[in-house]
C-alpha cells in the first residue's frame, strides 16, 4: 500500500514537473500597449485591437497584449516615443510629429498635398522607412507599422475657403510640418496633441483645427465648430504614425514569438492600417452632414491656389534637411514616385 502510494506520488510529481517545464518553455509574455486615443476611437477599435487579437491568436495565447488607451500609463502624448525606448510601455502607437524634428525623414509624407491615397502612402512610408529610417532615426526602436491617415481637412468656427481667410485665425496644426505650413499661409499656428483640441476649441484658445474626418466624431468636433473645409480629391496634409516596440522586449522573445510579431507587422499591416483609417472618414463625415454643418469642398482651381501658396514649405524643408545632411529633394521625389506607383 505504501509502495503504491509512493509510486502514485512519484507519478504526480512527474506530471507537475513536466507541467512546470512546459510552462517555462512556453514563455508566456504580456505586452503593455499604450496610446493617446479613447478606446472607442477608430484606430484603437479597428486597428490596434485587431492587431493585438491576431498576435494573441497566432501565438496560441502565449502573447497577451494589455491595451492602455487615453494615456492610462501616465505621461503626455509627446512622451510616448520615449516610453517605448525606455520600456515604460512595451508597445506604443503615436503621431511621429508629437516629437518635432526628431524623426525628420518621416516629414516628407506630411508636406502639403503630398498624400493622395492613404494606402499607397502607407506602403511608400514603410518602404522608405526600411531604406532610409530603420537604421537612422528609428534605430532605438523596433518599428511594427508605419502609416498615414486619410485627407487632412480644416474644421473651423468661421468658414474658410480662400488662403486669405486664414489671416489671424488660430489654427491647431497636427505636426511641426503642418504648423509651419499654416504659418506660411498667414494663420496663427498652434501646436498641440489631439486630445487637447476639444477644450482648446471650447475655450477659444484656437479657432480651427486640422484633423481627418475619421476622428472628428470621437472628439465631438462637429458639435464644437460648424464649418469644414475639404480640398477636393486632394489632401491638404496628412500625419505619420508608428506602432513602435521596445527593442529589448522584442529581442527577449523566443524566435517563434518574434516570428508571430513579425508576421503580423510590417508593410501589409501598414497598408491595412492606413486604408482602414481612411475608410472611416465617410461615416464620420456623415455625422457633420446630419448636424447640418457647412461643408466647403474646394474646386481644383481653388486647391491649386492653396498648393501654390504652400510651396515655400517645401523650399524651407529641403533647406532644413540639407543642414541635417539629408537630401530632402530626393526624398520628395522618391515619395511621390512610390505613392503614384501604388495608388489605385
Amino acid at each position: 500500500m505504501k509502495i503504491g502510494r509512493r509510486l502514485f506520488g512519484l507519478g504526480a510529481a512527474a506530471v507537475v514537473s513536466s507541467s512546470v517545464v512546459f510552462g517555462a518553455m512556453a514563455q508566456e509574455v504580456t505586452l503593455k500597449m499604450h496610446q493617446f486615443l479613447p478606446p472607442q476611437a477608430n484606430v484603437p477599435k479597428l486597428i490596434l485591437d485587431v492587431w493585438a487579437d491576431k498576435v494573441e491568436k497566432a501565438s496560441d495565447g502565449r502573447i497577451k497584449v494589455n491595451h492602455f488607451p487615453s494615456m492610462q500609463l501616465g505621461g503626455k502624448p509627446p512622451e510616448l516615443m520615449d516610453q517605448a525606448i525606455d520600456g515604460v510601455a512595451d508597445i506604443v502607437w503615436t503621431v511621429v510629429g508629437y516629437t518635432p524634428g526628431r524623426y525628420p525623414r518621416t516629414e516628407v509624407f506630411e508636406l502639403p498635398f503630398m498624400m493622395t491615397d492613404a494606402g499607397a502612402a502607407s506602403r511608400a512610408y514603410w518602404q522608405m522607412f526600411e531604406t532610409h529610417m530603420k537604421d537612422t532615426e528609428f534605430k532605438d526602436l523596433k518599428i511594427l507599422g508605419t502609416w498615414v491617415h486619410g485627407p487632412g481637412n480644416i474644421h473651423s468656427k468661421d468658414p474658410i475657403r480662400k488662403v486669405s481667410d486664414l489671416d489671424g485665425v488660430k489654427v491647431r496644426g497636427a505636426s511641426r510640418t503642418v504648423t509651419r505650413m499654416f504659418e506660411k499661409l498667414g494663420a496663427t499656428s498652434v501646436g498641440m496633441p489631439l486630445p487637447a483640441v476639444p477644450e482648446a476649441l471650447s475655450k477659444g484658445v484656437i479657432d480651427a483645427t486640422t484633423i481627418p474626418w475619421e476622428v472628428t466624431a470621437a472628439f465631438k468636433i462637429p458639435e464644437l465648430v460648424k464649418n469644414h473645409t475639404e480640398f477636393s480629391n486632394k489632401a491638404l496634409y496628412t500625419v505619420t504614425f508608428v506602432l513602435a516596440m521596445n527593442k529589448a522586449k522584442y529581442d527577449s522573445l523566443p524566435d517563434d514569438l518574434k516570428k508571430v510579431i513579425d508576421d503580423n507587422s510590417g508593410e501589409e499591416f501598414s497598408v491595412f492600417a492606413g486604408t482602414t483609417q481612411a475608410s472611416s472618414d465617410g461615416p464620420a463625415r456623415e455625422k457633420a452632414v446630419a448636424a447640418n454643418n457647412n461643408i466647403i469642398t474646394l474646386t481644383d482651381a481653388e486647391v491649386a491656389d492653396w498648393a501654390k501658396a504652400a510651396q515655400p514649405v517645401y523650399d524651407d524643408w529641403i533647406a532644413e534637411m540639407k543642414e541635417k545632411g539629408i537630401d530632402g529633394e530626393a526624398l520628395i521625389t522618391e515619395a511621390r514616385q512610390l505613392i503614384k506607383k501604388y495608388s489605385k
